[in-house]
């Protein structure tokens, strides 16, 4: 009995030093803070998210061999501006009191920015604010070639320009329909932003058809003596990293395919903060083709005010519908209104073009600016809450169906800029021949240049100048991505001074 008793003591011992031992040791083991952590190989990120491939099967979404094709096919852009003045003379302390004068530091500037091959050809279009008044314009290939590009065309309305760079067989990406792109779809985005080159991020688009008033914020055009806003936005919303540096790069879909040339960010520090925006490739195949076959766009005008269909709109103006373009008004020329002539009236609301829906004005002046003059469009809108469709041939500016050509529209009005002679009294005290003044600048692009109002023109392109017929007839004979240079002097400042702005 006692045997038996001490053999079962004996078991429960071993047993209780058995368990003591394998607890210590196990809490010995564990790291000081408790944390476990464990590493695994591969890339487990991939695994995050799927998609089909060419036989529909899932397999992980993976963005390398898209960032591999479309890195060849995006280029840096470094253009150099006219050096039109210099303040070295200045002491720095009074630096400060020359700010708003000619004086004003205007040494030589360089921007930077990106750019898509589109052909392989060598056409490249980018933002029209990277190129803008550029005397040189230098691109490097993702081979590290670099070239000089001539500027074949800009189009202020939509900030897009093209180039074209002398080589061949060049790898380029093809537009697709932006239309089909669909909000939560990924895409990426290419450039060089900082000047990193080949610099791609992944993203999805966040919204479509945004209007943001970049563009309109700067750019305006006069006719008649009127000033009015052309500009066109319609821009694709992404949350893939756009920084300075971007514009003119490439938003792609996943199978590479150009879907928008990147444009703009929204931040409050001028630097990424959460969205770009993006020209779609539908407007930017149209104005890259029109600006390569006229040297101009040729763009189609429906010829009305309009404004985005709200809540509060369509109570004041008891509409049947909440969304749509509403007809405000047929400008200042309703006689060249293309929309009036064709039986539209003030109060209808667009809502549709052709089979396209449109929801607000932002939409309409976008699908009618991939429009050429000429060409028919089917207008529904309603007009008391009943629908009506209504054909209309879209006219240009001028009220008719003609091709614009470039130099027609290239002249002093165009540039926005108004002369007025000079007194003989002051040309002679300035020591100069001849020449006339700028009495305003209005908007004008060579504000951009240093050039203030007041200066006197004595000299374009080295030719003198005796007359604002004379300058005009120069200006007329400019093409599209010419430079020209504008020598003179300021009555408070007798030194020559020259501006070149690009047209």
């Amino acid at each position: 009995m006692f045997m038996k008793r001490f053999g079962s003591l004996l078991l429960a011992a071993v047993l209780g030093s058995v368990i003591t031992i394998v607890a210590t040791q196990s809490f010995l083991k564990q790291p000081e803070q408790g944390v476990k952590i464990e590493h695994v190989n591969g890339l487990p990120v991939s695994q995050a998210a799927y998609t089909t491939n060419e036989k529909g099967e899932v397999v992980p979404l993976d963005f390398t061999g898209t960032a591999e094709k479309v890195t060849q096919t995006v280029v840096h852009i470094r253009s150099t501006r006219e050096s039109v003045a210099s303040n070295n003379q200045i002491p720095d302390a009074f630096r400060q009191f020359f700010f708003d004068s000619p004086y004003e530091n205007q040494a030589p500037r360089q921007s930077t920015g990106s750019g898509v091959i589109i052909n392989r050809d060598g056409y490249i279009v980018t933002n029209n604010h990277v190129v803008e008044g550029s005397e040189e314009v230098q691109v490097t290939l993702s081979d590290n070639r670099e070239l000089k590009a001539e500027v074949v065309g800009t189009d202020p309305d939509t900030d897009l320009a093209v180039l074209k760079v002398n080589a061949k067989d060049l790898p380029y990406l093809s537009f697709v329909n932006s239309d089909n792109t669909k909000v939560g779809q990924w895409v990426l985005a290419v450039g060089n932003p900082f000047n990193l080159n080949s610099t791609v991020t992944a993203g999805i688009i966040s919204a479509k058809g945004r209007n943001i008033n970049i563009i309109n914020s700067n750019n305006s055009n006069r006719n008649n003596g009127q000033q009015f806003n052309t500009s066109i936005e319609s821009f694709i919303q992404t949350d893939a990293a756009i920084n300075p540096g971007n514009s003119g790069g490439a938003l792609v879909d996943l199978n590479g395919g150009l879907i928008g040339i990147n444009t703009a960010i929204a931040s409050p520090t001028g630097s990424y903060s959460g969205y770009g925006f993006a020209v779609p490739a539908n407007i930017v195949s149209k104005v890259t083709e029109d600006l390569i076959a006229f040297g101009t766009v040729q763009r189609g005008w429906l010829g009305i005010n309009v404004a985005s269909v709200t809540n509060a709109l369509a109570k004041e103006n008891d509409l049947a519908v909440n969304e749509g373009a509403f007809v405000a008004g047929f400008g200042d020329a309703p006689d060249k209104s293309a929309a009036k002539a064709s039986g539209i009236k003030e109060g209808d609301v667009v809502v549709k073009l052709d089979n396209t829906p449109v929801k607000s004005s932002t939409g309409l002046i976008e699908y009618i600016g991939r429009k050429r003059p000429g060409d028919k469009v089917s207008v529904v809108v309603n007009r008391n809450g009943k629908e009506v469709v209504i054909p209309v041939t879209l006219k240009n500016r001028d009220g008719n169906t003609s091709v614009v050509k470039r130099e027609e529209k290239a002249d002093i009005a165009s540039l926005g800029f108004e002369l007025e002679d000079v007194d003989s009294k002051v040309l002679k005290r300035l020591d100069v021949a001849s020449g006339v003044k700028v009495k305003e600048l209005n908007n004008s692009k060579l504000k951009r240049t240093g050039m203030r109002e007041g200066f006197i023109i004595t000299h374009v392109d080295d030719k003198a100048i005796k007359s604002a017929k004379e300058l005009n007839e120069i200006i007329k004979n400019k093409k599209s991505g010419e430079l020209i240079t504008f020598a003179g002097v300021y009555e408070d400042y007798p030194r020559e001074y020259i501006y070149a702005l690009r047209m």
